[in-house]
């Protein structure tokens, strides 16, 4: 499905506060500008402000949020542990301060393909960072469940991979240009594709549209360009 974006700039006052764990990298830096760009109030949050694995920082730092998104990783811990502890913390941290909306940032390698096969099975796909695929799905799991009820989530990754030529900078100039013009590309729901791939830009779209009005719902979804 096709998905041409919300119309305007504004988000709802019942979803204007916003809160990006992992607002230092390469996607949390093109969500936050996306968001900015809406005209949401916005706190970026990194490993300097919490530990994303504590649901006490997770509630400390998501208290008076509506919403939150995470694009988290610790290259100095297991995959398998740290995806699954991060999901628990945010289910119970979010949960215990009152955020509704979750957008979590996930892996293609997980997602199934048209086939119904997880990407990460199929033919000829890399497996030296398997036990990385594997613990961000074990992650998705935890979330699973996790959440309670009150917390709607969604776990978002390409389809495929992110364009190599891109930055994912100048996300929150392009928004307003974009404003401006009155149009923005598409971005299409797909199953996973090797081949497939998506500007950082784009897919900050995609996030902050699941956000503002999610259609995503306590699953994983892929995104690719259209």
């Amino acid at each position: 499905m096709t998905n041409q974006g919300n119309q305007g700039n504004g988000a709802p006052r019942e979803r204007r506060r916003i809160i990006v764990f992992g607002a230092g990298g390469r996607v949390g830096r093109a969500v936050v500008a996306e968001a900015r760009a809406r005209g949401f109030e916005v706190t970026g949050a990194g490993r300097g402000d919490g530990d994303v694995t504590s649901a006490a920082d997770v509630a400390r730092l998501a208290a008076g949020h509506d919403a939150a998104v995470a694009s988290v990783y610790d290259p100095g811990a297991a995959p398998g542990t740290f995806f699954p502890a991060a999901a628990r913390a945010l289910a119970a941290g979010l949960g215990g301060a009152g955020v509704g909306r979750l957008v979590s940032v996930g892996l293609a390698s997980v997602l199934p393909t048209r086939s119904g096969t997880p990407l990460m099975d199929t033919p000829g796909y890399p497996q030296e960072w398997r036990e990385f695929y594997v613990g961000h799905g074990a992650g998705t799991e935890a979330l699973r469940a996790a959440a309670p009820a009150a917390l709607d989530w969604a776990v978002l990754s390409p389809s495929g991979d992110f364009t190599p030529e891109e930055a994912g900078t100048g996300a929150g100039a392009e928004a307003g240009a974009r404003a401006s013009a009155g149009a923005a590309p598409g971005y299409a729901f797909a199953p996973a594709d090797a081949d497939a791939r998506i500007r950082y830009a784009d897919f900050a779209r995609a996030v902050l549209d699941e956000v503002l009005v999610p259609t995503v719902h306590r699953t994983h979804a892929g995104v690719a360009a259209a």
